[in-house]
């Protein structure tokens, strides 16, 4: 259960960059909902890295965490927002997703 809510912390940290990303590049209203959403996202997702970190790892939650918030907005940036697809972002991307794995499978 731990590990599927450390995946849900982490999808939320994908989402407050976006939210961010989105408040910067909006104005008024708008940009304070957006601002709203990512104290939103960023309050979900400490309180269940907090609540993971007492019972996994912190070096290896931490590092899961970051990772699915980075690969995610780096994929999202290219499906949603039309980023470049280049193949180094690709590779580089893999590689993370699978060191998140390979975290997985060697923790207790």
């Amino acid at each position: 259960m731990n590990w599927i809510l450390l995946i849900i912390a982490g999808l939320f940290e994908m989402l407050f960059a976006i939210c961010l990303g989105k408040a910067n590049h909006t104005q008024g209203i708008i940009s304070k909902l957006w601002f709203g959403g990512f104290l939103i996202c960023l309050f979900l997702s400490m309180t269940l890295l907090v609540k993971v970190t007492k019972v996994l790892p912190i070096g290896t939650a931490y590092a899961v965490w970051t990772g699915i918030g980075a690969a995610g907005t780096v994929l999202l940036g290219i499906f949603v927002f039309k980023e470049p697809a280049t193949f180094w972002r690709l590779f580089f991307i893999t590689t993370l997703i699978g060191s998140i794995v390979g975290l997985k499978l060697v923790s207790h």
